[in-house]
C-alpha cells in the first residue's frame, strides 16, 4: 500500500516533541549510576565504625604532636634568655660581692664533704 515495510509501527518524531535521544538517555543513565555509586561509599565510609574510629585517632594523634611541637617551641623561646639572664645575673652579683661569694662557696663544700664522710 505504499508503505515501508521496515517502518510499521512506528511513530514519527513530531518538531515541537522534547523526546531525549537514546545518546541522551545513555548519559543520563551513566551519570544515575555514578552518582548511586557515590551515595553507597558515602553510606559504606558511614557504617564503618571501625574505620571512622581509626581516621579520628591518626586526627588526635597529628594535633596533639602539633600541640607539642608548638608547645616545646614556646617552651624553648622562653628558657633560654631567662636562664642566660639568671646566669648572668648571678656572675655580675658574685664580680660584685667576691667574700660573701667566697664563704657561700666554701660552706656548700663542707656541707658537701661532711655528706660524704659520713656516709662512710
Amino acid at each position: 500500500m505504499g508503505e515501508d515495510p521496515g517502518n510499521l509501527g512506528a511513530v514519527a518524531p513530531e518538531q515541537g516533541d522534547d523526546q531525549p535521544t537514546s545518546e541522551q538517555l545513555r548519559r543520563n543513565i551513566e551519570q544515575t549510576r555514578e552518582e548511586l555509586g557515590d551515595t553507597a561509599a558515602a553510606l559504606g565510609a558511614k557504617t564503618d565504625v571501625k574505620g571512622r574510629a581509626k581516621e579520628r585517632v591518626e586526627d588526635l594523634k597529628s594535633n596533639v604532636a602539633g600541640k607539642k611541637d608548638e608547645f616545646a617551641q614556646k617552651a624553648g623561646d622562653a628558657a633560654p634568655s631567662s636562664a642566660t639572664g639568671a646566669a648572668a645575673q648571678a656572675r655580675a652579683t658574685a664580680q660584685a660581692n667576691p667574700t660573701p661569694t667566697a664563704a657561700v662557696g666554701a660552706l656548700l663544700i663542707g656541707f658537701a664533704l661532711g655528706r660524704l664522710s659520713a656516709r662512710r
